[in-house]
């Protein structure tokens, strides 16, 4: 497996390929809670996906979390021409807003994975979104990280993969945790190897080390992504999402992936401390359904701020809340509602994308 970073040279954009001379310059996807220029957003809702009576309280959801997260950090929110006014209206003058054309608003997926490199460069990568395997229309989201990679004005990086962002966690210190149902399916990349697979990603994101997760497939859009059982917290502190309820598919395989995780070293051979939050027993029942994604670990992080989510359940949304505080004592907890986004199966981290400080800022 390779374990070289140095993979971009600065300024046009690059085809990598495996077989490809890497340049000398060494970048890498740091940890979401390294410092950030801003965060980016997409109010891209429609009624076609999300139906009459989610789409007002999707849009609410939205603004909520890029106005509690505009004070902490600046926003960019991509929106439609035709839902500028309603976008104005939604949110605070603290978040910007770009227009261009949307399908929906899973930036996490569709935005750029960012890179940074120790001398103050910066590119994004374009993981060719294909709407999760096909499953859902994205003539217009397949062109979004090309899109923030220009408004951002960074190179752009092209591969041959196709995944998404929320497909994969890093320490920023070389440990990355993915999961195989999502990345090695046959809907995104078809008839590729862990070992092939490895040797795309360990160049481009600048990691050592990959920790397998098993994933789910088929189970949701997503195919079981990552950042819905397990995050860095820092490196050697991952916390993981547990399903309490033996009912519930989840059950079986967040214990499965707990007990693994707990097993795991990172790229450094260390072992890692696993902290667990546990889902809520019940969720508020007016936009309740079968895709609900009712699970804490859906948090971003921003600069001195946890954005998290709270599902009602005043026991189990109160030790969420402190076990966030417990793993980030330095940052502020923020718990808002948006069960119009967890209805749609996703969560606060599916909704936003960091664009992440040079190192030299």
């Amino acid at each position: 497996m390779k374990s070289r970073r140095q993979f971009l040279a600065a300024g046009a954009p690059l085809c990598l390929l495996p077989q490809m001379s890497f340049a000398t310059e060494d970048y890498f996807m740091p940890d979401e809670g390294a410092p950030h220029t801003r965060t980016w957003m997409a109010f891209g809702a429609q009624r076609s996906i999300w139906g009459k009576r989610l789409l007002p309280e999707v849009q609410r959801n939205l603004a909520l979390i890029a106005n509690t997260i505009a004070d902490f950090e600046p926003v960019t929110m991509l929106v439609r021409p035709e839902e500028v006014a309603l976008a104005r209206k939604s949110v605070t003058a603290a978040v910007s807003l770009l227009e261009t054309t949307l399908d929906d608003l899973w930036i996490r997926d569709t935005g750029p994975t960012f890179l940074i490199n120790e001398i103050g460069g910066k590119a994004a990568v374009d993981f060719n979104f294909n709407g999760w395997g096909e499953k859902q229309t994205h003539r217009h989201d397949r062109e979004v990280a090309a899109f923030i990679a220009g408004a951002a004005k960074v190179s752009r990086v092209t591969t041959d993969l196709i995944m998404e962002g929320g497909c994969i966690e890093v320490d920023g210190e070389g440990t990355a945790i993915i999961t195989e149902s999502c990345v090695l399916n046959e809907n995104r990349n078809p008839g590729m190897s862990k070992t092939a697979f490895e040797n795309f990603i360990v160049p481009l994101l600048g990691v050592d080390k990959i920790i397998w997760l098993p994933g789910v497939r088929g189970k949701d859009i997503t195919d079981g992504h990552t950042d819905f059982y397990a995050r860095f917290i820092r490196p050697g502190v991952v916390v993981a999402g547990y399903e309490p309820n033996p009912k519930y598919d989840d059950h079986k395989i967040t214990r499965q992936q707990i007990a693994m995780l707990r097993e795991a070293t990172d790229a450094h051979g260390n072992e890692l401390a696993v902290e667990v939050l546990t889902a809520p027993d019940w969720v508020r029942p007016k936009y309740e359904s079968d895709d609900f994604a009712a699970g804490y670990i859906g948090y971003y992080v921003c600069n001195g701020a946890v954005i998290a989510q709270e599902f009602g359940d005043k026991e189990a949304d109160a030790k969420a809340s402190a076990t966030l505080k417990q793993l980030f004592p330095d940052r502020e907890i923020v718990t808002l509602n948006v069960d119009g986004i967890a209805a749609g199966g996703g969560s606060i981290h599916c909704a936003t994308q960091q664009e992440p400080r040079p190192i030299s800022s």
